[in-house]
């Protein structure tokens, strides 16, 4: 049995609110075209950021293209200066609108500039059902352009990262971001709940400024800054201290300065086990990346090696690649008639998420699920659905 069998995922209890099963009216649509193992209607156009600004999110559509053909599934990238280049985004979205076969978009992320492109999709076609992973515009905005909007549930996560941390026996809590990232609200919302339960937990929270990435220095700035100010940190506060960054360009120095100074390091930006870990670790993952149980089993060893096991840790499967599969997943339902277009069936998203977990772990993983909750109105935004996962502990 592998290791990823053995493991045991340390529960986040009171965390996930029950979501609430809605209603759901069946769509029509024509007869569907067989392709590969599954049989759906039209083309799937799926929008990535390239592979310098998230690989996972690249890697995920690259494996449906191989799943399902390059006829089936169109991909293509935002520009990787995406904040200098939004009018790029703009037209990129309208070559996929002129697409006449395309009838459902996945876009992962849905970065700053996402709501003009989808302006300029609806002005031409109305047909095209939209999910919008990660949006990072106001949330009540992206609800009335996108028909399915899904993020990691940035405000049960940030709790749960300061309980991982102490669990894990942190007695201080570093948070790296920059203020493009700290006007988003959900990434704003999760650094100030996860402040909040640090000092409810009597950990001490440091909230430091790092370069962004698309600024002037580029991601080799912000890599170099990592490099240089975790020793610091380290040297400052003791190895007893959890460091998280908002953005995946940090991901890998932050590990490896993490490994270096012995401090603990509870999850990625992006929860994953092949986010950044491998790079770290240098495990060779060629040809092997949508392997979990593999890797999962390759990072367990390589961190025991360096005296590090139970100082890192991460979700169970790759957020980023489980946001494009399931929706995936999800877009063929509704093409084929067997979930609604004006609303969201969160049964049928969940059995999207579970045959992603089959596909891709051949194990079952509990999701949880439910409704943005509006911080300012309490209102919840019923087609915007947040994701959850326990930890797994290296």
């Amino acid at each position: 049995m592998s290791l990823f069998k053995k493991r045991l995922f340390l529960p986040l209890i009171g965390l996930i609110a029950a979501g609430l099963l809605m209603s759901c009216e069946r769509g029509s649509v024509g007869p569907a075209a067989a392709v590969g193992d599954v049989p759906f209607q039209g083309r799937i156009a799926i929008v990535t950021n390239d592979i310098s600004q998230n690989e996972e999110e690249f890697r995920s559509a690259e494996a449906v293209v191989a799943r399902f053909g390059a006829d089936r599934i169109h991909h293509v990238t935002w520009p990787t200066n995406f904040m200098a280049e939004q009018e790029q985004m703009v037209t990129i979205v309208s070559w996929i609108a002129a697409m006449r076969d395309v009838r459902a978009l996945i876009i992962n992320q849905s970065v700053p500039g996402t709501n003009a492109a989808l302006d300029r999709l609806l002005m031409e076609r109305d047909d095209i059902f939209i999910i919008s992973i990660a949006p990072q515009e106001d949330p009540w905005d992206v609800s009335r352009r996108a028909n399915l909007l899904m993020n990691p549930d940035d405000f049960a996560r940030g709790p749960a990262f300061a309980r991982q941390a102490h669990a894990m026996g942190a007695d201080t809590i570093v948070h790296y971001s920059f203020p493009r990232h700290m006007g988003i609200v959900l990434i704003a919302a999760r650094r100030d709940l996860m402040r909040d339960e640090a000092h409810r937990l009597g950990l001490n929270f440091v909230d430091a400024t790092a370069p962004d990435p698309t600024g002037d220095a580029g991601v080799t700035g912000t890599q170099q800054f990592m490099l240089e100010d975790i020793p610091r940190q380290i040297a400052s506060l003791g190895p007893n201290t959890a460091f998280f960054g908002t953005n995946c360009a940090m991901q890998p120095p932050m590990i490896m300065r993490i490994i270096e100074g012995g401090a603990i390091f509870p999850e990625p930006c992006c929860p994953s086990p092949t986010h950044a870990f491998p790079q770290a670790l240098g495990i060779d993952a060629t040809g092997r990346g949508t392997d979990m149980p593999w890797m999962i089993d390759q990072i367990t060893q390589a961190v025991a090696n360096v005296g590090m096991t139970g100082r890192l840790a991460t979700w169970p499967a790759p957020a980023s690649m489980a946001f494009t599969g399931a929706s995936v997943n999800y877009a063929i339902k509704v093409l084929n008639g067997e979930a609604p277009r004006d609303r969201v069936d969160e049964t049928l998203l969940r059995q999207a998420f579970a045959a992603y977990f089959q596909d891709l772990l051949a194990t079952d993983i509990d999701v949880g699920l439910r409704s943005f909750p509006d911080p300012t109105t309490g209102q919840n935004i019923d087609n915007f659905k947040l994701v959850i996962m326990d930890h797994l502990v290296f």
